[in-house]
């Protein structure tokens, strides 16, 4: 990493360790800023009546620098908001994460699509997510999931025994594995595909970040197939982070068992289809629509036809 550029993500780093940090609120100061440094500045001497320690700063920003250097000596690629390498999709959503850490190969992954439902799956909502999943990868399109277990397993290694990309998108740092019987999954995406997080490397699962890797899943897709999931599920929540990202959402017709899912149907930007080929075929008009260049989406609704 080039020392400016680590100079850039220690104080970032610095920043988002201080206690109590907002993370949206130094992500929109930074975006405002169009660096770190000056928000570090702010942050180490706002409300200081003596700050008599000029070599505050510098100790600082060593410590972070030492821990990106680490993260690197380790497999691990560290994005920041303002690195080129940051994924461009994830910059027009609200949950912005200012840095997401990495392991495998990133790419532009425009032609990505997420795959999710339950963790507690029939049988038919497993064949149909390997079905989907097998498909989309043969055509050339990013199978992106949340590496939980039923629906988001079957996801990914469908994607991969087809020999297609997958990407994975973690509510734990990426040195972890959760759940830890995906621990050989989760390395055969590192090796063939990618995976994602907006957590701190060695960072444990919560309640709280499982949501927030939804939302990153969402943004990171151009668009949502939900399988099978209740009203409490992530996926359930996935579809309608989708919905306020601008990202269109396909819904499997026998999820309209449910109360959400009927309404869901009703609105902008969702299809819902009632076989395997009609999913693979909205899918594929999608991802048609979806620009080469290395923008932030903008927005999917409009593309939807409804069936």
């Amino acid at each position: 990493m080039p020392e400016d550029r680590l100079a850039e993500t220690a104080a970032l780093v610095a920043l988002l360790r201080r206690p109590g940090a907002r993370w949206a609120d130094i992500t929109a100061d930074v975006l405002a800023e169009g660096s770190a440094m000056p928000v570090l500045r702010r942050a180490l001497y706002f409300g200081a009546t003596l700050f008599d320690d000029d070599n505050a700063i510098d100790r600082v920003l060593d410590a972070a620098a030492a821990e990106v250097r680490d993260w690197l000596a380790g497999g691990i690629a560290v994005h920041c908001l303002f690195d080129d390498t940051y994924p461009a999709q994830l910059r027009d959503i609200h949950q912005m994460p200012p840095v997401v850490f990495t392991r495998g190969t990133l790419a532009g992954d425009r032609r990505a699509v997420a795959v999710v439902g339950t963790r507690n799956p029939t049988e038919r909502g497993l064949a149909t997510a390997r079905t989907v999943a097998g498909a989309l990868a043969e055509s050339g399109v990013t199978v992106v999931s949340g590496l939980a277990k039923g629906i988001d397993t079957a996801a990914h290694e469908a994607a991969l025994r087809v020999g297609g990309r997958t990407v994975a998108i973690i509510g734990t740092g990426v040195n972890r594995y959760y759940p830890a019987t995906n621990r050989s999954l989760q390395d055969q995406i590192v090796k063939d595909g990618l995976v994602l997080s907006q957590f701190w490397p060695d960072a444990s699962p919560t309640k709280q970040t499982f949501p927030m890797r939804n939302a990153v899943m969402s943004g990171y897709a151009a668009a949502t197939v939900v399988i099978e999931a209740a009203y409490q599920s992530g996926a359930r929540m996935q579809a309608r982070l989708a919905l306020q990202h601008g990202r269109p959402v396909v819904l499997i017709d026998s999820l309209l068992v449910h109360d959400w899912a009927r309404d869901y149907a009703t609105r902008p930007g969702v299809m819902v289809v009632r076989t395997v080929e009609q999913l693979l075929e909205a899918v594929e008009y999608i991802v048609s629509q979806i620009p080469d260049a290395l923008d932030p989406l903008e927005g999917l609704p409009p593309l939807v036809r409804r069936r």
